[in-house]
């Protein structure tokens, strides 16, 4: 548990008794803010422009299931004034974090009102991760987080950005507001083409690493068959192995998908032994990954391995 990761920590505390209590400073007239994920990130930047400072906790190429927050991200956290957040349940780390950054952080956790997936054959909702059991209250309640990876549920998430940025600097409202727009129409277009390339796919059925992929499958007509790992770090069995290349030729699948940010062993055997390609969808992204700097261009990417697995 995150607690259990900061007992015992004299500088730890040092250190957080020095920052929390000395005044927070702004970059220039920037608004600070604090997103959990980087795809979050890019859609506060994208409609923050200029006026805000946006600070990623999760870093590149790691998973939000493992990770394990360090005392440096208090200090970040107890400058910022907002906190963007999935909920429920994916940073299961993050309730000591916005406990010690004080009264003056607001959270925003955006899968509420979003209408989530629940347990499933695909995600197990009484599920820890590594190990630590999820605080439901804080993160209102525990469902697959991946919600982002659905436009459509991403334009849900930028009104509740837009909503934010407003009611805490209202100076610049009306620029949120346009900038916003701007970027709505964007998810739009991308939603357009992906249900053009969709359309085209002669597979519809698919084996991923784990559910990620469970709500934009929902929006586009795809069908799961087969999930390696039912929860994180949770190797596959060899019965769920043999059942899921079974379904890979039942179903002439062509492909299986592993995640960077995972280890992908299980999902190479599989493939191996199904003699089908094995290829990467990434669902974070990250500001250097040429391609995946961005969320559109994050969904693009995406697209185009689903495209070589499903044509």
């Amino acid at each position: 548990m995150v607690e259990t990761y900061y007992r015992g920590s004299i500088v730890f505390w040092s250190f957080f008794l020095i920052i929390h209590f000395s005044p927070s400073q702004c970059l220039g007239d920037k608004l600070p803010i604090i997103s959990s994920i980087f795809p979050i990130a890019d859609m506060v930047r994208q409609v923050g422009g200029e006026h805000v400072d946006v600070v990623v906790v999760l870093p590149a190429g790691a998973s939000p299931h493992t990770f394990e927050p360090k005392p440096s991200l208090i200090k970040k956290i107890s400058s910022a004034k907002i906190f963007f957040m999935v909920g429920v349940g994916l940073e299961f780390w993050a309730q000591k974090m916005v406990s010690l950054s004080g009264a003056g952080l607001k959270t925003v956790v955006l899968s509420k009102g979003i209408p989530l997936i629940h347990a499933t054959e695909h995600f197990d909702g009484h599920e820890t991760h590594h190990g630590k059991n999820i605080d439901s209250d804080f993160n209102l309640e525990v469902a697959n987080p991946h919600i982002w990876l659905n436009p459509i549920i991403a334009k849900s998430m930028v009104n509740t950005i837009i909503t934010a940025l407003s009611e805490v600097d209202n100076r610049h409202l009306t620029y949120y507001n346009q900038q916003g727009q701007l970027y709505l129409d964007e998810l739009d277009k991308l939603d357009d083409l992906i249900r053009k390339t969709v359309a085209s796919f002669r597979i519809k059925k698919y084996v991923s690493f784990h559910a990620s992929w469970d709500y934009f499958a929902r929006q586009y007509g795809l069908q799961s068959v087969g999930v390696i790992e039912a929860a994180p770090g949770r190797n596959p069995t060899p019965a769920l192995i043999k059942n899921i290349v079974a379904s890979i030729k039942k179903y002439e699948i062509k492909a299986v998908f592993a995640e960077p940010q995972l280890n992908p062993r299980a999902a190479e055997v599989i493939a191996n032994e199904a003699n089908v390609k094995f290829l990467m969808l990434d669902p974070m992204g990250g500001p250097k990954l040429a391609g995946r700097n961005s969320y559109v261009g994050l969904m693009k990417y995406n697209l185009n391995v689903w495209k070589e697995a499903m044509e």
